[in-house]
């Protein structure tokens, strides 16, 4: 049985289309993601599952219970770490957990054990004592997601987890949370709009304007963009993709302050524009596919760009 399962939702708000036709399958333990700018419909999607906004066409499905018909029953398979900070800044770790722990109904021994043991699973247990206050922005997101796993829920929902997090903080985040997927075998489903996040997930789908507009492995949507990536920066960017496009007979895109180009063995091309073009770029990079690459090759446009539409 799936872990979720998803078929042409639809969610409105008032004449905006916030979710389009909708659906795909999440198998019990893996880590998906689903990516995209802000605005493309992934919180949206989010609050579904999660039972915070109601079905309006279509159907879904978290650990075989209808979340239409039978919210209650869903609500007890997940636990839900929102974008938004959800600990009191005035208690310590453990009487954070503690009072979480009640509203999941585990009092005495079994509400211990159960904070020794989130504590242990996401690196926190030396911090019990610790206000939350006095946490980095690493650490306290370490504990909003132990709250989640209280109750031991068959599935993590996480929206956004590594939203404001360093660098270092954002990739230790992960590797606490892939190796608690392994060893807990709990299904993983976060949104985010980070691509090296959205990498680390064994499946993945893109929203874009409420739809779903690819899915796959971070491997299989790469692979739909032909060849290797090439990047330029010149001050005249109209002359110079005219001028790529009739003497070396390429596709040239632009997108934002750059013009793009996939090409297979891009090695050769990057050489001809060095040698027939010099001093008409600034910058010249060749790499190999990214899930930016794939983003730009679907919609026409950065990831951020569609944050700011």
């Amino acid at each position: 049985m799936p872990a979720v399962e998803v078929e042409q939702l639809v969610f409105r708000y008032g004449d905006r289309v916030a979710l389009n036709d909708v659906g795909f399958t999440v198998p019990a333990g893996d880590v998906f993601g689903l990516l995209g700018p802000n605005g493309g419909g992934k919180s949206t999607l989010f609050r579904v599952l999660s039972t915070l906004l109601p079905i309006q066409e279509g159907s879904a499905q978290v650990c075989g219970h209808s979340v239409l018909s039978d919210p209650d029953a869903v609500r007890r398979c997940i636990g839900v770490t929102f974008q938004s900070p959800s600990l009191d800044l005035k208690l310590t770790v453990a009487e954070n957990l503690k009072h979480q722990g009640h509203l999941y109904g585990l009092y005495g021994a079994e509400l211990r054990t159960r904070c020794q043991t989130v504590m242990a699973q996401l690196g926190v247990a030396d911090r019990a004592n610790d206000f939350a206050e006095k946490l980095s922005g690493g650490l306290k997101r370490r504990v909003e997601i132990a709250k989640s796993l209280l109750h031991s829920p068959e599935i993590l929902l996480l929206d956004e987890p590594s939203t404001g997090l360093d660098p270092r903080a954002r990739h230790d985040l992960w590797e606490t949370l892939l190796k608690l997927q392994k060893e807990s075998e709990v299904t993983i489903l976060v949104t985010t709009h980070l691509m090296e996040e959205a990498a680390r997930c064994g499946r993945l789908g893109i929203l874009d304007e409420g739809k779903l507009i690819a899915l796959g492995t971070p491997d299989e949507l790469q692979a739909m963009v032909g060849g290797d990536s090439l990047t330029i920066q010149a001050e005249n960017q109209d002359q110079l993709a005219a001028q790529l496009r009739q003497q070396l007979h390429v596709d040239v895109q632009k997108i934002g302050e750059t013009l793009r180009i996939e090409q297979e063995n891009g090695h050769e091309l990057l050489v001809q524009i060095a040698t027939q073009f010099p001093g008409q770029f600034q910058n010249l990079t060749l790499g190999k596919p990214t899930l930016e690459d794939v983003f730009i090759k679907l919609t026409g446009r950065r990831l951020d760009e569609g944050e700011a539409a």
